[in-house]
């Protein structure tokens, strides 16, 4: 076999290994080594690059942004700042139709601002909202849906995991991906909230609700501090990188700080609520730094079977448009986006595209916006939808099937297909901020 064929065998065994279960690192580490042994003929060779990929990909100073971003969202989670954030929203959506789920995707955004995780939001809001929302007779699927839908702006605004993943595997400022996720997050938040009101008016017995009777306004005051310490750490950790006095890895140890100290002053944070963040910020990051060395021996790989020039020449030869790209790599994203989890389809399809890319004069930062929402609508969509798994989990509720999630979920899905189309027609709403 040519290298250019074990490439391509490489790349289905690698998606084949992970739909089968196998872990993602491994999967995409093991094939990677036997096809350049393979490629080369040469273990020795194989087996140097895959030092120079353990010792180099994760030794940069910006990866320090993910244990310590890791940490905040933690603590934050653990002091019950979503619980804090969903009560102020509802106060001022719950007479609106379908308000309830309104406030649930206003509170999801500004959660987002300081966990940056789908997962996290997807459990704490499953927990807040959902039975908020059939305590007031709304229905089911639409409960389940909003707070599926609403989850994934964790990986779009910042700070996000795969924001960062798609930062070293594309080469590009950790800073300036986060800037340019704050846009489409909030036009995301606006589109779900939009979709909501187009629901409850046309489609009334799909959100179902009543009139809250026993609504009580909250007092300005109480507003303030349940909102207060949310936003105060938004204006600390993002307001930080867009002025330029903090770098991202300066704004998440600022962040950390400022969470553990608000969760100290709520009373919130146990030494073993604080040594169970520490643990589990230790898993995470340990997961994410493993696959991000996998990826740079995956890319590394295609490098010698020269994929991606040949993937570059093909559409050169067929004079295939802008359109016809971005048509190409939103399909196979959302086809992946069925079998594989966001980082998995960041990871094997960027380094694949980036040779196209790049020629066309196309912003990098902007690409990947597109990449992170494209390959997010895969929480929402079976058979692998991450965030309605978690859902599921979470509520542990008999009368809600993971059917209801996943037909709940679907809408918004279709949503965010908009949204993505839009952006992808506008680069400049993704690098608003950065011009």
């Amino acid at each position: 076999m040519s290298p250019l064929e074990i490439g391509m065998a490489s790349v289905v065994a690698i998606v084949v290994l992970i739909y089968l279960g196998m872990y993602i690192p491994i999967a995409l580490g093991v094939v990677s080594f036997v096809s350049i042994w393979l490629m080369r003929d040469n273990f020795d060779l194989a087996m140097n690059l895959l030092k120079v990929a353990v010792g180099d990909s994760v030794m940069e100073y910006t990866f320090a942004t993910v244990p310590l971003f890791t940490f905040m969202g933690l603590v934050v989670s653990k002091a019950g700042l979503g619980a804090d954030v969903y009560d102020v929203m509802s106060t001022g959506f719950r007479r609106v139709k379908g308000g309830i789920g309104m406030a649930t995707v206003g509170a999801n955004a500004v959660f987002a601002a300081v966990t940056g995780s789908s997962i996290a939001s997807a459990s704490v809001f499953s927990k807040v909202s959902v039975p908020q929302m059939l305590k007031y007779d709304y229905n089911p699927r639409f409960a389940v849906g909003v707070v599926a839908g609403s989850s994934v702006l964790g990986m779009i605004i910042p700070p996000s995991a795969m924001l960062i993943i798609y930062s070293f595997v594309a080469e590009q400022s950790v800073g300036e991906m986060f800037l340019a996720g704050v846009v489409p997050g909030l036009m995301l938040a606006v589109a779900y909230v939009a979709a909501i009101w187009v629901m409850g008016r046309f489609f009334p017995k799909f959100v179902g609700g009543r009139p809250s009777e026993d609504f009580e306004p909250l007092p300005w005051g109480d507003i303030a501090t349940k909102l207060g310490p949310t936003l105060g750490l938004i204006v600390v950790v993002l307001g930080g990188i867009y002025t330029g006095w903090l770098t991202p890895v300066e704004a998440g140890a600022t962040g950390s700080l400022v969470a553990l100290v608000i969760a100290l002053l709520r009373r919130r944070m146990s030494l073993r609520g604080f040594w169970e963040a520490l643990l589990e910020t230790g898993h995470i990051t340990a997961s994410i730094l493993f696959l991000i060395t996998a990826a740079s021996i995956y890319s590394r790989m295609l490098g010698l079977a020269g994929l991606p020039n040949e993937l570059g020449d093909m559409l050169a030869n067929s004079q295939a448009s802008f359109f016809t790209v971005m048509l190409l790599y939103v399909l196979l994203m959302l086809f992946l986006g069925t079998l594989l989890d966001t980082a998995s389809i960041i990871l094997i399809v960027v380094p694949l595209f980036l040779p196209l890319v790049e020629p066309m004069g196309l912003s990098l930062v902007w690409f990947g916006i597109i990449t992170v929402v494209g390959a997010e609508i895969g929480l929402l969509t079976p058979p692998l939808g991450i965030s309605c798994f978690v859902i599921k989990a979470t509520l542990n509720d008999d009368r809600i099937s993971l059917k209801d999630v996943f037909l709940g979920a679907l809408p918004f899905a279709g949503v965010m297909l908009i949204v993505l189309i839009l952006l992808i027609r506008y680069p400049a709403l993704s690098l608003a901020i950065l011009n």
